[in-house]
């Protein structure tokens, strides 16, 4: 985010992780990350590792071990939930921990994210219903099942 033309995250540099979420898919992850390869300098990310499952978080920290060794210059940030930093994966790795204040401020940040998700020419597409032509935009409600 040093600048405003610096790319979000493509879709093979960011695994969501859920309970339901298998070791072959957090496998596959981890390949992509440790083995080099001709891909440029990317920046891998585990989010909510901590919601992994047991045997999931044991068997991806296997294979990391087994991996890191073939690529000593990779780049892999795992998020987790402060509240659950003592599920099986957040321990696993806690001697790399290192707590994270945002360095920019929030404006900033939406300001970043809103160049990226603009639509460059408005037309009829979904985006026009979010504010400003986004092409993403969050709908809530403190009410559940309102249609949303």
């Amino acid at each position: 985010m040093n600048s405003p033309e610096q790319p979000l995250p493509t879709f093979d540099e960011v695994l969501l992780c859920t309970p339901q979420t298998s070791a072959e898919q957090v496998g596959l992850f981890l390949r992509r990350c440790l083995i080099p390869c001709h891909g440029g300098e990317k920046i891998y990310t585990m989010l909510y590792a901590d919601e992994l499952s047991y045997d999931v978080s044991c068997r991806a920290e296997e294979l990391f071990q087994h991996l890191q060794r073939y690529n000593s210059s990779y780049r892999l940030i795992i998020l987790c939930n402060c509240e659950r930093d003592n599920s099986y994966l957040p321990s696993a790795f806690s001697h790399y921990k290192v707590h994270m204040i945002p360095q920019r401020s929030r404006a900033e940040i939406q300001q970043y994210l809103q160049h990226h998700f603009r639509v460059a020419q408005p037309s009829e597409s979904a985006a026009s219903v979010f504010k400003e032509h986004m092409c993403v935009g969050i709908v809530s409600s403190k009410r559940a099942g309102m249609g949303k």
